[in-house]
């Protein structure tokens, strides 16, 4: 059964790559600078934010919850990291990432207490929590922007700068994916993850700390969704009440793309990053081959749906295979 699965699987995530490379193909042809070395890095650079935040949205969705106050969390982790720069230019750009990370982690906690500890549902306190993050970022900041100006070289050159040749957000990205991957593979609370969000009532009776586990991937959501906020600043050299509007529906979209079921329990890390990988090339594909803005919007939606179709049939065909074994 297990090895069903994971055909299933894998079959997937080889038909979202061969997906991949026809659309680079097509476009390749219709404008020769997509394969460039340029544009596949500008790809790679603004994926970055994206995919660290699909990672604290993938845990999320296993537990069969969801979040749609990043982009909330983002604009006021964003915001009081450009204010505290913008009057003490001389901080370390490590301590506003700290400063960011740890408004979003406190974010995530309060929302995190209402869905495990208060049975909120998650959709509900997350639209609560969304408004009240964006409430207190016009607050904070007076109704005012925090322009390039205002904000100090170091922190804007930080986007642009590379380790080990490797662009910053880039590498943070990669980072963040290694330590998900041997998190939620390799240790005893990423089974939990899996087993809340497949079977809620048997993980309880099998021991497993439900509530604690469901506070944690909102605590995490959070921490990365305040990293994201820095960062987001930082590229943009702007910080703004409506920074990241929307930006939710981005990150599930490519959560969706890559494999992960929005009723919990399933998705793997190979499968988001090609989800991410696909989502970023989406966006920087059609402008190029010039598509209307409008007719942008409606071909990702398109997709999204059919990975959403594709998911179900592949729970559908899941589910018949265990009824089928049951029986057997």
């Amino acid at each position: 059964m297990k090895s069903k699965k994971l055909f299933s699987g894998s079959f997937r995530e080889i038909g979202l790559i061969l997906f991949i490379a026809v659309i680079g193909i097509l476009v390749q042809i219709r404008n020769p600078t997509f394969f460039t070395l340029i544009n596949l890095t500008n790809i790679a650079v603004n994926t970055a934010i994206l995919s660290i935040l699909s990672v604290g949205m993938m845990m999320v969705l296993l537990t069969g919850g969801i979040d749609l106050s990043i982009g909330a969390a983002i604009a006021l982790s964003g915001m009081c990291a450009a204010l505290t720069l913008q009057y003490y230019p001389g901080i370390p750009v490590f301590f506003a990432i700290v400063e960011g990370m740890l408004i979003g982690g406190i974010g995530g906690a309060l929302l995190g207490i209402l869905v495990a500890r208060f049975n909120v549902l998650a959709i509900i306190a997350s639209l609560g929590m969304m408004n009240v993050l964006r409430g207190m970022t016009y607050i904070v900041s007076g109704s005012r922007w925090v322009s390039a100006y205002q904000m100090p070289d170091g922190f804007k050159n930080f986007a642009t700068g590379k380790f080990l040749g490797i662009n910053n957000l880039v590498m943070i990205a990669i980072v963040v994916y290694i330590l998900f991957y041997l998190f939620i593979n390799h240790s005893r609370v990423g089974r939990w993850i899996y087993a809340v969000g497949s079977n809620p009532s048997a993980a309880e009776i099998s021991g497993i700390p439900k509530r604690r586990t469901v506070l944690l991937v909102y605590i995490v959501m959070g921490v990365l969704s305040g990293l994201a906020g820095v960062l987001w600043v930082a590229k943009y050299a702007s910080a703004q009440g409506d920074t990241a509007s929307g930006y939710e529906m981005s990150v599930i979209a490519a959560c969706v793309l890559g494999g992960v079921s929005c009723t919990g329990g399933r998705g793997k890390v190979s499968g988001l990053i090609i989800g991410c990988l696909l989502f970023g090339i989406l966006n920087n594909a059609l402008p190029l081959i010039n598509v209307s803005p409008f007719w942008q919007k409606a071909i990702q939606g398109a997709v999204i749906l059919a990975a959403i179709l594709s998911n179900v049939l592949v729970k559908r065909r899941s589910d018949r295979a265990a009824l089928y074994a049951r029986e057997i």
